[in-house]
């Protein structure tokens, strides 16, 4: 009898095993999704600033809505490689955004990094903790850090447009193909402060 109860501890084990494991992190994929979303119509719409603000003469503010515009699908290509770990796929959508005055989109980009710095990422990043998606709180830290950085760099942007005085704005932007972090080409650290990618990979904007 006691032979028989050892023979069956291995397969009650396993079976205990299998009923505990870990539930799908339902709240991160959403937010995943949401991410995605959200980084992929920041891309494109900042692309299509950057356009605006050559058409206008605001050669350094292109210049900084293409290094965000590359910096944002960085962040999409990693939320949807997490999101794809996870067993999961990104449904089909069309980014949907309204091009105004240079000076209006700059206000636009800055209310809405102030969004992901203030609501969105903060909140991804505490449901991504709570249902343990290392990866996913990587992702959201990274785009996270970098949005505060752009939302000061559109800030300085927005002042210099209101007072004409662009000659103090960088000329000029790399971003770590990595992470997404974003510099002013002429201050840049040896290795991202985020990621710790080298510099001599960093993207030329």
């Amino acid at each position: 009898m006691k032979k028989n109860i050892l023979l069956l501890l291995p397969i009650v084990l396993l079976v205990a095993f299998a009923g505990c494991s870990q539930p799908k992190p339902v709240k991160t994929i959403e937010n995943l999704k949401a991410g995605i979303k959200g980084e992929t119509t920041a891309s494109a719409k900042y692309l299509a600033f950057a356009e605006k603000a050559r058409m206008e003469g605001y050669i350094p503010i292109a210049k900084l809505f293409e290094a965000a515009s590359k910096s944002e699908s960085i962040h999409a290509a990693n939320h949807s490689k997490v999101l794809e770990s996870l067993g999961e796929k990104m449904e089909a959508f069309t980014p949907e955004f309204e091009v105004k005055t240079t000076a209006e989109n700059l206000q636009a980009a800055i209310d809405g990094e102030t969004y992901e710095v203030t609501t969105m990422y903060p909140g991804f990043l505490e449901a991504a903790t709570a249902e343990k998606v290392d990866k996913a709180v990587k992702s959201f830290t990274w785009a996270l850090e970098t949005e505060k950085k752009h939302k000061e760099f559109y800030s300085k942007a927005l002042d210099a447009l209101n007072s004409m005085s662009l000659v103090n704005l960088p000329v000029g932007y790399v971003v770590c193909p990595v992470c997404g972090n974003t510099y002013d080409a002429a201050v840049v650290d040896p290795n991202c402060a985020f990621c710790g990618t080298a510099k001599e990979q960093f993207l030329t904007i």
